[in-house]
Parts: C-alpha cells; sequence; structure tokens
C-alpha cells in the first residue's frame, strides 16, 4: 500500500495575506507533492488566480465544482460562493455566510478536516479578527496539522494571535520560512484520522446547504439572548473549546468578536441617522423661523429659534459620539475585510489588497 502523507494544504488569510502569498508561492518546488486549496477573504477581488498565478511556481486555478484536485496545483476559491471539499472533489455552495464572509476561511478548514482527516494541513496567514481560528480547531480536531504565520511578520496579526489563544498550532513561522516547512511537512506520514466529530460534520452540512434548521441549532448549541446580525434572528451558543461564537437558525455563523464590530458598525450607522435627523430639523425650524419673523410673529419665531438651537446641540452631540468612536468596539487591528456584490458579498468597510 502506498504511503498516505500529509498531501492537502489549506490556506486562509484576509488584509495582508496577498501580498504574504506573495512571497510565498514563488519559493515553493515546483513538485510539491501537494495540493493546495486557498481562501483570502478579499470581498469580490478579481484576476486573483491570474495575479497569483504570475508569480507562482505551481499551476492556479479557480476552484471550479465538481472538479477534482491533484498533487501540485493550487485551486483559488471565488467570490460568492463556499469552497467547500468532498473527499478529493471540490463543492461550490451559496451557503449561508460565516462572520460576512462567502467564501468562508472555516468553511473551507472545516470540510477539509471532515473530509481528509489527518492528511490536511492548515496554513493561516494575516488577517483581522478571528477568521480562521474555528477552522484550524476543527483541523486539529480531525489529527491534521496547523501552521500560523507569525504575528510579528503578518501586516495584520489578529487573525494569526487568535489561533494561538484558542488553537492548537503546530508551528509558528514568518512567511519567508513556510516554504521549507510545508515541503517537509508534505512529505511526512499523514497518520490515522480520528472518527470526525459530530460538530463538524454538522456544520460543514450547512455551509453545503445540506442542512439547516431549529433542531439542528439545538444540537450546537442554547439559545442566546443575541439576534443575528444579518437575519436578525436568534443566536444559538456555541462553545468550541476557548471559543465563543453563535449561529443563527438560517445558518450564518459568527465569531463573538465579529458580532461585537458588527454591533458596533450598527450603533455607528443609528447615530449618523441621529445627527443627520437633528441637523436637518435645526435647518427646517430656522426656515420656519424666518417665515414667522417676516409675518411679525416674534415670539413663535423666538420659539421656533430656540428649538432649532436644541437640535443643533442635539446635532452636535450625535457627530461628538460617532468623532469618538462611542459605536465602535477595538478597532485595534480591526481591518475588516472588502467589497461585496449586490448580496453583500465581502466583509466590511477596509478597501481589499490591491490585485492588478
Amino acid at each position: 500500500m502506498p504511503r498516505v502523507t500529509r498531501d492537502v494544504i489549506v490556506i486562509g488569510g484576509s488584509g495582508g495575506a496577498l501580498e504574504a502569498l506573495r512571497s510565498l508561492l514563488p519559493k515553493l518546488p515546483a513538485d510539491l507533492p501537494a495540493a493546495i486549496l486557498l481562501v483570502l477573504h478579499l470581498g469580490r477581488v478579481s484576476h486573483l488566480s491570474s495575479t497569483l498565478g504570475r508569480c507562482s511556481a505551481l499551476p492556479v486555478f479557480d476552484a471550479e465544482s465538481g472538479a477534482r484536485f491533484e498533487r501540485g496545483q493550487i485551486h483559488v476559491a471565488v467570490p460568492g460562493m463556499h469552497f467547500l471539499l468532498h473527499d478529493h472533489d471540490i463543492l461550490l455552495r451559496r451557503g449561508p455566510r460565516e462572520n460576512l464572509s462567502r467564501p468562508s476561511i472555516d468553511a473551507l478548514f472545516r470540510s477539509a478536516a471532515a473530509s481528509l482527516g489527518s492528511r490536511v494541513i492548515g496554513v493561516l496567514l494575516s488577517g483581522s479578527l478571528s477568521d480562521g481560528s474555528v477552522g484550524l480547531r476543527a483541523i486539529e480536531r480531525c489529527g491534521g496539522v496547523n501552521v500560523v504565520q507569525d504575528p510579528e511578520d503578518a501586516l495584520v496579526p489578529s487573525m494569526p494571535r487568535s489561533a494561538l489563544r484558542h488553537a492548537r498550532v503546530d508551528h509558528v513561522r514568518p512567511v519567508a520560512a513556510m516554504p521549507a516547512l510545508l515541503a517537509q511537512l508534505t512529505c511526512e506520514p499523514a497518520g490515522p484520522s480520528p472518527e470526525v466529530p459530530p460538530d463538524i460534520r454538522l456544520e460543514a452540512a450547512i455551509a453545503a446547504q445540506e442542512l439547516a434548521d431549529m433542531k439542528v441549532d439545538d444540537a450546537l448549541g442554547k439559545v442566546s439572548p443575541f439576534t443575528c446580525p444579518e437575519c436578525h434572528g436568534a443566536l444559538w451558543e456555541i462553545r468550541d473549546g476557548s471559543v465563543l461564537r453563535f449561529r443563527c437558525h438560517v445558518g450564518h455563523a459568527f465569531t463573538a468578536d465579529a458580532v461585537l464590530a458588527m454591533q458596533g458598525d450598527e450603533i455607528d450607522r443609528m447615530l449618523g441617522s441621529l445627527q443627520r435627523a437633528h441637523a436637518e430639523r435645526a435647518e427646517l425650524a430656522r426656515q420656519m423661523a424666518t417665515q414667522e419673523r417676516a409675518r411679525e410673529r416674534h415670539n413663535l419665531a423666538d420659539h421656533l429659534e430656540s428649538r432649532a438651537r436644541e437640535y443643533e446641540d442635539d446635532a452636535r452631540l450625535m457627530m461628538g459620539l460617532i468623532r469618538n468612536g462611542f459605536g465602535t468596539a477595538d478597532r485595534n487591528d480591526k481591518t475588516r475585510k472588502a467589497g461585496g456584490d449586490s448580496e453583500g458579498e465581502g466583509n466590511g468597510p477596509t478597501p481589499p489588497d490591491p490585485v492588478s
């Protein structure tokens, strides 16, 4: 029987990951005995496969549903679809988003772990918030190996730091040291794969649109007092090791820090609406006062001008709250992912990495 090695590398990243890949891919051996499957949370970045192909020693393809991946190839997720694996086949599915992302790093990592177990090498690069930590935990629990970019080497270190807090990380390396490490790991025997935990199978099936309902959510966790930032339905609380995260009955999934950030964004939008409304009321009251004074109704004009000043004070208060980040969670390293189609693909207000 041929020896089974670690022959599937799944890579995820967001802000700063494109620069890391431009350094990593040219240094991988052209005969690498593994397939590479890649998700970047960069919104609707176009021509990513051709951009990476120009700097890669391995051929780079857009992921295609139903295609089989082979050793020595790189397959890149396409916008708007989860990039999933089923045995040696690629599945593209428009399942519920995770942390406002589709494709999702966690969805790819989880499906690879469920399908291929100890053969999987998970690689997490630069990025914001905690995306990828849940997927690395799935790879760990299914017998795979995890590699994380050294946070000191990452342009946006939040994702690597989160992984170090919440997952078992076997190797922490700067990007410059990753090619040699990956070449070594792909030559190692994979070893036996443990039985896939039921919760990993369930969540992989949700991303693949195979099931999602309240009974499934009850199997994953308990009902929380919070509502889904996307559909405003109830959220179920899931305890995944030290990671606190949530899913709704539609299937939208979030880590706790993603929910906190989205709540802050919602407060910012509400404060902006209030500021605009108060400013408009002040202007309208002043116009009414001018009209009443022209009619020599001075008492009414004085009252309207007093109200206009009150509205202006309220508008300034709202603007002060916005400028001071009243609605914003800790913004350090919270570089949200970018872009999106008409349904909101992508992940927030930060511009995407430029792709030529």
